[in-house]
């Protein structure tokens, strides 16, 4: 435990009047300060102008990181038919139907992004409990109800990331490892950063964006220059 503390002291002397830095120079830093025994996850937060109690404020999306999250994404998919068989050959870790009702039902739940086809909504909805607060409910609005399963499938698998703002107005991700380069790490940042700001609600008032952070998994974050995260 002490050296833990004595790493983690150290990650965080290194931080000490460090805010408002470029992308490339807020990822080298914590890159530079990661020194857990795993390969940290980049995490991105991001503080926006929005109120997610009013339905005009709701910010929720997806997007596809150009370089991926370095993570193994397992999909599990709602289909029958030929579209099962579609999931199966784009590399869908679990389809069914009824059978996987009845699997989430026992309370197995051994994948990261669900997706279903629209007519088989009525039995996914059955489960909005379940999946719902684990974030796992599939959503037309991000891709993950649709006749495309394929696409969908592919879209997970290959560094797709799903976003919703908290009750607090702040949105949470995980974009890359700290083992990328820095270069592609910077790409995520700003690809995250725009995918967000695209999403800027109908309802949102002044400042959308008003602060964008980074940090390792158990490093100190560092506060971004907005005007660097802009992408070319």
């Amino acid at each position: 435990m002490a050296k833990i503390a004595k790493r983690v002291a150290k990650a965080q002397e290194a931080f000490v009047g460090k805010a408002n830095l470029s992308v490339e120079e807020a990822v080298n830093l914590v890159k530079s300060a990661a020194s857990a025994k795993f390969d940290e996850t980049l995490e991105i937060a991001m503080n926006l102008g929005v109120d997610p109690r009013h339905a005009d404020q709701m910010v929720r999306g997806v997007c596809l990181l150009p370089n991926g999250t370095g993570k193994t994404v397992r999909v599990a998919v709602f289909a029958r038919g030929p579209k099962a068989d579609e999931a199966k050959a784009a590399g869908a870790d679990i389809v069914g139907a009824e059978d996987l009702l009845e699997t989430i039902q026992s309370g197995k739940i051994d994948f990261d992004r669900c997706i279903a086809t629209p007519d088989l909504m009525p039995l996914v909805g059955r489960l909005g409990k379940i999946l719902g607060p684990r974030n796992l409910m599939p959503n037309p609005k991000v891709g993950t109800v649709t006749m495309d399963v394929k696409g969908a499938v592919e879209a997970a698998k290959g560094g797709e990331v799903q976003f919703k703002v908290e009750k607090a107005g702040v949105i949470h991700a995980g974009i890359g490892k700290v083992s990328f380069d820095a270069d592609k790490l910077a790409e995520n940042v700003r690809a995250f950063v725009d995918a967000v700001t695209k999403a800027k609600p109908s309802g949102a008032k002044g400042a959308y964006v008003k602060k964008v952070s980074i940090s390792s998994t158990m490093g100190p974050g560092v506060s971004l220059d907005l005007a660097s995260t802009a992408s070319a």
